[in-house]
């Protein structure tokens, strides 16, 4: 074997590691019951808002909806920081609106402990749930995070699909990588006994929680932030696979672009800050919980991984055919991740079509700078 041919096999440990593991999560991602939906609990539904008067009484519109006792709930809407008509629109809609005004701390996280503080100093839910403003909540949110509050979780993250999935390819195939991370993960993840992780939207807190663990998290991926936490202090977030909110991603290459910068940025940010000492901490406790959350935190974007396989495949199969191997079990492994996660999506195999270009976008996009929490643009939804 050549140098670079044994170069190229060790390069392909890490991939093949990777692959391994998310192909270990598809096999562990079968569906199973649900526990009975119940009642009974309080929740204040909480939407964190910035300039959203285009969509945000639809949202309220889809919470009021939900099928769930009226007294048991509030729809409370936080206008942070706006310069439109979102308050108006969401009181109008019928939520309690809070409003913040506070330019020096800006972004999601500080809008969301605003609205636990003043939740908790309520004192009228039992426990806390979070939709963004741009989404469409499911009839049964509420039932299926009081089936497992009644029973002792105290964090619980329904699950998430794109909204608007017949927009474009590249809403489609967000649609799958939907699937993937929030679908095939958190479902084996909670088949397995670990944390499903926070993903933001869609994810319930309780009141006690709050009190005990307050809300700190104030990065651009504050939701990934606080779910690292809750990991870091023995709390597993529960996964609610059956209650799917629904929320609208951008459909042009632009907007799509400052959406995926935001989220990928932020992300490779706290995994620089916290995989090292979050993995240390995993192996010195034991801890296969926080084992999996280190894990999850440095498995790179779909798209890299799998361009990396791509590479690897064919530099060895030209160059080096001794190096091959390795490389071809971890497509083959990726792709059977891939396949899972499309078995869950419906998008159909159209848009596998797009694949190459929106690898290519993505690498583009995520060569910028994060601005921060930059609102993406919206369109009016249709009544």
């Amino acid at each position: 074997m050549t140098l670079f041919a044994a170069a190229l096999g060790l390069l392909a440990l890490p991939a093949l590691f990777i692959s391994a593991y998310l192909f270990l999560l598809a096999i562990a991602s079968r569906r199973r019951p649900q526990p009975a939906a119940a009642r009974g609990l309080r929740f204040d539904l909480l939407v964190p808002a910035h300039d959203e008067e285009a969509c945000v009484a639809r949202t309220v519109r889809s919470l009021l909806a939900v099928d769930y006792p009226r007294e048991l709930r509030r729809v409370i809407v936080v206008a942070d920081n706006c310069s439109d008509e979102t308050a108006a629109r969401a009181e109008a809609a019928g939520a309690l609106v809070l409003v913040r005004h506070d330019p020096a701390r800006r972004g999601k996280g500080h809008a969301l402990a605003h609205a636990f503080e003043r939740s908790l100093a309520d004192g009228f839910a039992d426990a806390v749930a979070v939709v963004d403003a741009d989404s469409i909540a499911p009839r049964n949110l509420l039932t299926a995070f009081a089936a497992r509050l009644q029973f002792g979780a105290l964090a619980v993250q329904a699950g998430s699909a794109v909204l608007n999935v017949g927009d474009s390819w590249r809403t489609q195939l967000m649609e799958l990588g939907f699937a993937l991370f929030n679908g095939v993960r958190s479902f084996a993840r909670e088949n397995l006994g670990l944390s499903s992780g926070l993903r933001g939207n869609g994810m319930c807190l309780a009141s006690s929680l709050l009190r005990r663990q307050p809300w700190s998290a104030f990065s651009i991926v504050e939701d990934l932030e606080y779910g690292l936490a809750l990991g870091r202090a023995g709390v597993r977030v529960q996964f609610a696979g059956e209650a799917i909110v629904r929320s609208a991603m951008a459909s042009s290459s632009q907007a799509a672009a400052a959406q995926r910068r935001r989220w990928e940025l932020g992300r490779l940010q706290l995994a620089r800050k916290l995989a090292r000492p979050l993995l240390l901490e995993a192996l010195r406790r034991r801890s296969l919980i926080l084992f999996d959350l280190a894990l999850d935190l440095i498995v790179p974007p779909l798209s890299f991984l799998a361009l990396t396989v791509a590479i690897g495949c064919g530099a060895s199969a030209m160059f080096a055919p001794a190096a091959l191997p390795p490389w071809l079990i971890s497509a083959a492994l990726l792709s059977g991740y891939v396949l899972r996660g499309w078995m869950l999506s419906g998008i159909g195999l159209r848009p596998f079509l797009y694949v190459p270009v929106y690898v290519f976008w993505k690498l583009a996009v995520v060569r910028g700078t994060n601005d921060g929490w930059v609102r993406t643009p919206r369109e009016e939804p249709a009544a």
